[in-house]
């Protein structure tokens, strides 16, 4: 990986574009290491030029269409293994969803890019831990293929950090609060016991990564003058995020920040219409 910076945001874009699944969660730790000894600068107001390779990923996995994925049972130890991959892959797209959101929006409070870098830095903890996990079973990540819609959306909202917070870490990374849970009752049935504690991990920590994206949430719209739960709904109709159907974690998902009226919104998406006229929730700033 190409060496880090003197500082974040450049750095964590070094991050972004590095191929290679095991040098980027490695990297991404030790940006994070060196930041937490205070000798990084943040040069929140600065534009980055994009390169045209965002992100950088492995040739391995292929990626298919959600449903091009084979469904293999649980029952075999390759069955299993296939949906630890899965996991697998979800953590690489969620470093990388990190570290976009880290770099490429300037002008936001330090404490803002400091979240993100927290959240990359689990994030690549997590994947490491699956990836080893992986290996223990006979199968490297590349081995299947898998999806790429969490990257998908992140790049449609590119342009707007409104829209990226919204259906991005409060959509497409909150529906792991809702799916963990199944997937550890699946591989603790299946006698796997280590993949089912790193779930457990997993769950607790995405809870707080779901948090910052609610924070921050709240923050944009405040500073908008907008109503949280008409924007978001209005929002996913301009992205054409896709619809959430339950069952719902709604006790992690109220951990995570959401509040009643988000939360009833999810259950009965019309509910969000009554929203429409009401005023801005003001959230208050969070601390630079």
């Amino acid at each position: 990986m190409n060496q880090l910076g003197q500082e974040l945001r450049a750095s964590a874009l070094s991050c972004l574009i590095e191929p290679d699944a095991t040098r980027k969660a490695a990297g991404v730790r030790e940006l994070a290491r060196v930041w937490a000894s205070g000798t990084m600068s943040l040069e929140a107001h600065a534009e980055i030029v994009a390169p045209p390779a965002i992100p950088g990923r492995p040739v391995r996995p292929e990626l298919v269409l959600p449903k091009a994925l084979p469904h293999r049972s649980m029952v075999t130890a390759e069955g299993r293994a296939t949906l630890i991959h899965a996991m697998t892959h979800i953590e690489f797209n969620a470093i990388n969803l990190a570290l976009d959101a880290l770099w490429r929006f300037a002008a936001m409070p330090r404490k803002y890019y400091a979240d993100w870098l927290r959240v990359a830095d689990e994030e690549a903890q997590h994947f490491s831990m699956l990836a080893g996990h992986l290996q223990t079973l006979g199968y490297q990540y590349g081995d299947f293929p898998a999806h790429n819609s969490l990257w998908e959306m992140a790049d449609k909202t590119r342009g707007d950090i409104l829209a990226r917070i919204a259906l991005v870490p409060r959509t497409m990374e909150a529906r792991g609060l809702d799916a963990t849970p199944k997937v550890r009752a699946k591989l603790a049935q299946a006698g796997d016991m280590k993949a089912a504690q790193i779930m457990d991990i997993i769950l607790r920590e995405e809870v707080g990564h779901v948090s910052v994206g609610n924070r921050w949430y709240a923050y944009l719209c405040a500073q908008r003058g907008l109503e949280p739960v008409a924007t978001y709904a209005n929002l996913a109709v301009q992205y054409a995020a896709p619809v959430l159907r339950g069952p719902f974690n709604l006790d992690a998902r109220r951990a995570a920040g959401f509040s009643e009226a988000e939360l009833a919104a999810l259950i009965s998406p019309e509910s969000a219409k009554t929203h429409s006229n009401l005023p801005c929730r003001m959230a208050q700033s969070p601390s630079a």
